[in-house]
């Protein structure tokens, strides 16, 4: 009986720490094309994020430039105006984002076709 008693606080005890754990996986990217009204294009550069969320490969027809590990960038109206074309950033993808309303530019700059909604890791 002391056994089963035991054992299931050793299961409770790590259900709750499960469930407690509130850490956010950090990748890091880097802002490789900073185009008009926010269609910027962002290369992962460390962590493993989903391959079906992104591009391994992309050409911007404009300049024929191939860049490796790519998407576009969703979250228009939460990135930071900081960063710049050639910075590198850590962030994060939320499992369920919040998509503001803002005001939506409508020039056009290519992107990837993959668009992901991303935070800043802070």
């Amino acid at each position: 009986m002391i056994k089963y008693l035991v054992a299931f606080f050793i299961l409770l005890n790590i259900s709750c720490n499960k469930s407690n754990n509130t850490s956010v996986a950090c990748f890091k990217g880097k802002l490789v094309l900073k185009g008009i009204c926010m269609n910027y294009v962002i290369q992962i550069t460390e962590g493993d994020v989903d391959k079906a969320l992104y591009e391994s490969s992309w050409q911007n027809p404009l300049t024929n430039t191939t860049y490796q590990n790519v998407f576009g960038l969703a979250s228009t109206c939460t990135f930071p105006a900081t960063i710049k074309e050639g910075d590198e950033f850590y962030f994060s993808i939320p499992k369920n984002p919040i998509v503001p309303a803002c005001a939506d530019c409508m020039a056009y700059s290519p992107t990837p076709s993959k668009k992901i909604y991303i935070e800043i890791c802070k």
